[in-house]
């Protein structure tokens, strides 16, 4: 579902997850698994998107700024402005043990990691 008032697009979670992600190359980086919320705020904290292994095995899992993915209408899918070899060594989780989302220090080092500031600090 998406809503449109003036400029601004409002879209629920579930009409997101399982959305493509390419990057400004066009390249595959995988698709949106989840959202992570700040209860505190309201706000989304991170997108988590999945990328690599095969009918999801050995996927890897990474949690994104929101800040750092753009809609493509046109395509129906995000974009993340990152190289693909660059999103390798981005740091990432796996699906059986995620991190803390809460913990300060993990959202600096994910935020910074992608050029971005936490809007927490």
């Amino acid at each position: 579902m998406t809503t449109l008032t003036g400029t601004q697009a409002i879209m629920s979670a579930d009409t997101l997850r399982g959305d493509k992600v390419r990057n400004l190359a066009g390249e595959d980086l995988g698709k949106i698994e989840d959202f992570m919320l700040d209860l505190d705020t309201g706000r989304v904290r991170y997108a988590v998107l999945s990328f690599g292994g095969v009918l999801g095995m050995g996927n890897k899992f990474f949690a994104v700024p929101p800040e750092a993915l753009s809609l493509d209408e046109e395509n129906e899918c995000l974009v993340l402005d990152f190289e693909k070899e660059r999103l390798k060594d981005a740091p990432g989780f796996d699906k059986d043990h995620w991190p803390d989302f809460a913990d300060a220090k993990f959202g600096q080092q994910v935020y910074q990691y992608y050029g971005h500031q936490p809007y927490w600090s």
